[in-house]
């Protein structure tokens, strides 16, 4: 009953499939800050970019070198560089507006996620969460790497990354982390249950935040604007927390908090900065069928929160309010999810299939004309309209009575443009990428080539040598190959003799040879014959055949 009071934006979520997008097969997705262009990276390695506008290819990125699934894409803060991630343990980092490979870095193992680092466009730092392995950073220009802590020893140092000797000792296969809004911290979700704060310049841990159940945390991320974090657990429970640190200067912010804790030490001191950094916030989860969450992202505008569903053979999306209260559940085709990303301005999400599709859901507005001008009415059934007696006055009484309420004074901007509100926090709005020119592929010169060869076989085959084309070629005249409904029945007749159907025209009989003779002896006079007894249908069209080939050209002869 209170849900317009409590959510403004309640309704603004997408519902159904719009459209799909097809190139491969797909397995990752990524917007990039305006959400203008959409990468995705595919099974064969290549990363295809669409323009989002008009669905269409506008860049396609393939490394010689690389041949494996692409396991992860990440766009750069003003779009112009893409970083990707692959099977064979590379990170590749390309330049968006001229295609070419900037570096190619391999890693130790696998990596399943790679961040670029947002506190710059150009930066060459990348953060790489490869499986059964601690988060990673790389630079990717010289290809040196650190290793984060993924866990806290009992001294509570916060130096002791998990073992890389034995499998078992991690039961996790991917330790998930990422980057804060300006960079300066990395979040980590540790196979214990936690959630530990990093210092990724010196990898030291800097606070604890305990998750409860201890439930492993397979995703971690923060919302576009930095104050929410969201963790996917393996409890089955989508988790909300609300960040207390400031956007800016947050180690400056953890020293202050590490100061007034003076009198606790060790991991409990470190827990306690947690308790003052994240503070759960909601719980998202399907208390009925208890599915596991594959993907889950917030909005654009941190409103919503979304959740794929992991079951196979089905593409549910689950839609929850920032309150809390399950809003819309979107149900797709017989085909398990994969991958799943919002839309940074509009209420739309992309969802990646198993068969490597990529399906565009968007809202299903409904019209509605009284939109178009306030003193618009809807009616069900028509109505007598009674005018009034100015309405259709060319000034009317009432314009006259009304004062104009725009100051003609005042001066209008239109050289500069206003900085959009959503992208505020961006220093280098000018430079970012919005679009690509889109390059049609041109096509194949081998098929140009025998199309051009069979044209010209079929046009030989139509002025081929016969008697009538010859007695032209003679005269100096050309001929007319203009199908009609008589070359259609000679065209069957020859079909009955044995002649081949390429040959538009038919040898002529003797009788029109012996009238074609006479045309020339008698050019003023035309010959008409009639047959004194009746024949079959088919020596009929043949004899009209003959007498229309007279005639057309006697008229010729006149003509010239």
């Amino acid at each position: 009953m209170n849900a317009p009071i409590i959510d403004p934006l309640q309704g603004d979520f997408p519902e159904v499939i719009e459209e799909y997008l097809e190139h491969g097969i797909m397995k990752c997705i990524a917007f990039n800050r305006r959400g203008t262009l959409l990468a995705a990276g595919c099974s064969d390695g290549t990363c295809v970019i669409w323009d989002f506008e008009t669905r269409g290819i506008a860049k396609e990125l393939r490394d010689k070198d690389c041949a494996s699934a692409i396991t992860s894409v990440c766009w750069s803060k003003s779009g112009r560089r893409i970083l990707v991630s692959a099977a064979d343990r590379t990170l590749i980092l390309w330049d968006v507006v001229t295609g070419d490979k900037i570096t190619h870095t391999t890693v130790e193992k696998t990596p399943l996620y790679a961040r670029l680092h947002p506190g710059s466009s150009t930066t060459s730092l990348c953060l790489a969460c490869s499986v059964y392995s601690a988060p990673v950073m790389v630079d990717l220009n010289n290809g040196n790497s650190t290793l984060l802590p993924a866990s806290v020893s009992e001294g509570g140092n916060g130096l002791a990354p998990p073992s890389r000797n034995k499998v078992a000792d991690d039961p996790a296969p991917l330790t998930p982390a990422c980057f804060n809004k300006h960079g300066d911290l990395v979040y980590v979700g540790s196979s214990r249950g936690e959630i530990i704060i990093v210092d990724h310049h010196n990898a030291q841990v800097r606070a604890i935040v305990p998750i409860a159940g201890n439930a492993v945390i397979k995703n971690i991320l923060f919302c576009r604007n930095g104050q929410y974090l969201l963790t996917n657990s393996n409890d089955r429970t989508i988790r909300v927390y609300e960040n207390l640190l400031p956007l800016k200067d947050s180690l400056k912010m953890l020293d202050e908090i590490g100061e007034t804790l003076s009198e606790v030490s060790g991991i409990e001191k470190l827990k306690a900065i947690g308790s003052k950094c994240l503070v759960l916030f909601r719980e998202f989860h399907d208390s009925i069928t208890k599915i596991h969450w594959k993907a889950s992202c917030f909005s654009g505008d941190g409103e919503w929160v979304i959740g794929g569903s992991a079951s196979k053979g089905e593409h549910k999306i689950y839609i929850w309010d920032r309150v809390g209260h399950l809003v819309k559940i979107l149900e797709g085709p017989k085909e398990a999810l994969v991958d799943l990303a919002w839309h940074p301005i509009h209420p739309i999400v992309v969802s990646v299939s198993w068969t490597g599709l990529v399906y565009i859901w968007a809202k299903d507005y409904t019209e509605n004309w009284s939109a178009f001008a306030p003193d618009f009415k809807e009616l069900e059934e028509n109505e007598e309209y009674v005018e009034r007696e100015d309405e259709f006055d060319i000034i009317p009484e009432t314009e006259k009575v009304r004062e104009s309420g725009v100051n003609e004074d005042v001066e209008v901007d239109i050289l500069f443009v206003e900085k959009d509100s959503t992208f505020s926090d961006s220093d280098m709005s000018e430079e970012e990428l919005c679009f690509l020119p889109a390059c049609p592929s041109p096509d194949v010169p081998e098929q140009q080539d025998k199309f051009f060869g069979t044209s010209l076989k079929l046009v030989d085959r139509n002025h081929s040598g016969s008697p009538l084309s010859a007695e032209a070629a003679h005269n100096g005249h050309a001929l007319n190959h203009i199908s009609s409904p008589v070359e259609g029945m000679d065209n069957s007749v020859a079909e009955d003799t044995g002649v081949a159907r390429l040959k538009r025209r038919r040898k002529p009989s003797e009788k029109g040879l012996e009238l074609q003779v006479e045309k020339v002896k008698k050019p003023g006079k035309k010959i008409v014959k009639s047959s004194g007894k009746p024949q079959k249908l088919k020596n009929r069209s043949v004899d009209e055949d003959t007498s229309m080939s007279v005639f057309a050209d006697e008229a010729s002869d006149d003509y010239h």
